[in-house]
């Protein structure tokens, strides 16, 4: 029985002893990158007349200030106001640690557990100037990422206020990823590139989906990624066929279809890479839906050129399929759900190639593309490599998928 090249003959230790640290010189995004990116927010904001954005804990409050801080029930954010300092809202047990957290600086407003942090929002928007006005209220945006408590505890004192979402803003930002991002972001992806083609060296017959998981997160761990895996999806056989897994340990088989999504952070950025392939000899039915695939996601890839409107890639890519007899549109057997996603801070982020998003593509721009073709019953195949939007167009992260006979292009 024939394995592909590069699929099985290793043990984990051979594996992990293979693998080395590969982050020397990855550099975290420093303090004057943060303060041009709150510079071009507020620039944008003028422009577009809105007076302040509320900045959730999470990414965005880490994108905008360099600030780690992870949300929960209790309000914890910044307001960037479109002129002036930005400011910071916390609950007063937090500040100094806010402080100890904090790169960009600013002034920390406190609330006490008993008080209200929605009331005490508002009186920062005064004290910066933004006052209330009932024939012209001032426009201010609430981070789309922030949990439902947040907008609702400061709409009824909001009076004279305009009340938005802050994503015309955040988005705007976010989506546009600079050298400095872009390059982080490539030593990710290539460090779970290292771990895919160290993961496949080590199937072998009778071994489980569980025990894959916990080589790639010991590998990823090799490779430097402090949290190991940040994620990881491990299918075989039928169980390919559902894209986001199972909830059952599966034990791999020769023919089995072999599905491996992963990816890791570094220094904040994460990858997302998955690859597909088969272990024993692939049937005829597997190597035509293989290469459907890999012709859809190049479809997707040429279709992405600087000022094309994102769901044109998605059309691209499911013509392609629908010529192979895939579909149409989400149809099954087909491609059930979007060609692509934005990622940076967060493993999704706008804008998506998806039909319904009318937004043209720009320099900066990263994005999944990944036309997963599911076989109901029989198994699934998802090619998902990065792309990135330079000044001459689309450029690959990491190469695609090579063949279903080496797919790692290790003979290429």
């Amino acid at each position: 029985m024939g394995i592909g090249i590069g699929i099985g003959g290793k043990t984990i230790e051979e594996a992990l002893a293979s693998l080395s640290d590969m982050t020397a010189g990855a550099t975290p995004i420093g303090k004057d990158e943060h303060l041009a990116r709150i510079e071009k927010a507020q620039a944008f904001m003028r422009q577009h007349g809105i007076a302040a954005i509320y900045i959730n804990a999470g990414s965005s409050l880490l994108y905008f200030t360099g600030t780690k801080w992870y949300p929960s029930e209790r309000m914890v954010g910044a307001i960037l106001p479109a002129s002036g300092a930005v400011e910071y809202i916390a609950p007063a047990f937090e500040e100094n640690t806010l402080q100890d957290f904090m790169l960009v600086q600013g002034a920390v407003n406190c609330w006490h557990e008993h008080e209200s942090p929605s009331a005490l929002f508002i009186g920062v928007l005064k004290k910066m100037g933004i006052m209330p006005n009932a024939a012209q209220p001032p426009r201010i945006g609430i981070d789309e990422s922030a949990a439902f408590f947040i907008y609702d505890g400061i709409r009824p004192l909001a009076e004279g206020y305009a009340l938005e979402n802050a994503r015309p803003v955040t988005a705007h930002c976010r989506s546009r990823k600079s050298k400095a991002e872009i390059a982080l972001m490539q030593r990710a992806k290539d460090m779970t590139m290292a771990v895919h083609v160290a993961t496949a060296s080590i199937l072998r017959e009778g071994i489980t989906t569980t025990e894959v998981a916990e080589f790639i997160d010991k590998a990823h761990r090799k490779v430097g990624a402090p949290a190991g895996s940040y994620f990881v999806i491990v299918l075989f056989g039928v169980a390919s066929s559902f894209p986001h897994g199972v909830s059952y340990v599966q034990a791999l088989k020769q023919g089995d279809t072999v599905l491996i999504d992963t990816g890791c952070k570094l220094h904040n950025y994460i990858s997302d890479i998955t690859r597909t392939y088969v272990y024993g000899e692939a049937s005829e039915r597997q190597r035509a839906v293989w290469d459907a695939e890999k012709a859809a996601q190049l479809a997707a890839f040429e279709a992405a050129q600087l000022g094309v409107p994102c769901e044109e890639v998605d059309q691209a890519a499911r013509r392609s399929l629908q010529a192979a007899g895939f579909g149409p549109e989400y149809k099954l057997p087909g491609l059930p759900h979007r060609t692509g996603h934005g990622i940076g801070l967060d493993i999704h982020e706008w804008p998506y190639l998806v039909g319904g998003d009318k937004t043209p593509l720009d320099v900066g721009m990263t994005f999944s593309n990944e036309p997963m073709i599911v076989v109901p019953g029989e198994f699934g195949v998802r090619h998902e490599d990065h792309f990135y939007m330079a000044e001459d167009g689309p450029r690959w992260f990491t190469k695609p998928s090579h063949s279903i006979d080496d797919p790692f292009g290790l003979q290429a």
